[in-house]
């Protein structure tokens, strides 16, 4: 069972102006992730095509936040009930389970997204005690990207000429492949104050 430090758990609140079916719609095609959200979403492989209704299928995928890292996982469609529940079963640098609730709101509908996943890839594993809080970051990062591309793609689907569709604005793409230092530095100080707190309450201390 992974450390405590090892786990994120997170809840996220999505109000779309468009119908729960709209946004399953985007959200069960995996394959087109790098197309409109890709900002976290660099490579996306169909690895099973799963049955009819979707479980059981496999996908691959390589993804970044706007931290220096990458991670390649794959997930596995554990339950689909259009247009309101999608569950994902999560394996590689990654391993858990997501969730995607969508709810009609009127005139909109709400999206909930709950990711618990444990931090498979060495490098997360060695870091979380001292930068879970960054990494958290960089996943609120990802969603608040999320959210904006998913805006972007609604409009792109509900135009009805080419040249409305020309209009709709590039979702924002990834961030560059680069700090990987800056962010080995910032664990090297994080460790430095923890270790120098640590041996402060151990002191001896004079009576």
């Amino acid at each position: 069972m992974a450390d405590d430090a090892d786990r994120y758990e997170f809840v996220t609140r999505w109000e779309l102006d468009a119908t729960p079916e709209e946004v399953f719609s985007i959200l069960e095609e995996a394959t087109a992730l790098p197309r409109w959200w890709p900002s976290v979403y660099l490579e996306v492989t169909e690895v099973d095509a799963g049955g009819a209704d979707g479980v059981g299928r496999v996908v691959s995928f390589f993804t970044k936040g706007w931290a220096p890292y990458t991670l390649r996982w794959s997930a596995r469609v554990l339950s689909a009930t259009r247009p309101t529940h999608l569950e994902l079963e999560a394996f590689g640098d990654l391993r858990g389970r997501g969730v995607w609730a969508i709810e009609a709101k009127p005139p909109g509908c709400v999206v909930t997204y709950t990711w618990a996943v444990s931090a498979e890839k060495p490098l997360l594993k060695s870091l979380s005690f001292a930068l879970k809080p960054f990494f958290a970051a960089n996943h609120e990062w990802a969603m608040a990207r999320g959210l904006e591309s998913l805006k972007l793609e609604l409009r792109r689907r509900r135009a009805e000429t080419a040249d409305e569709r020309a209009k709709v604005p590039a979702p924002p793409a990834p961030t560059p492949r680069t700090g990987m230092p800056l962010l080995l530095g910032a664990v090297g100080v994080v460790s430095a104050v923890a270790g120098a707190a640590t041996l402060w309450r151990r002191r001896p201390r004079d009576f």
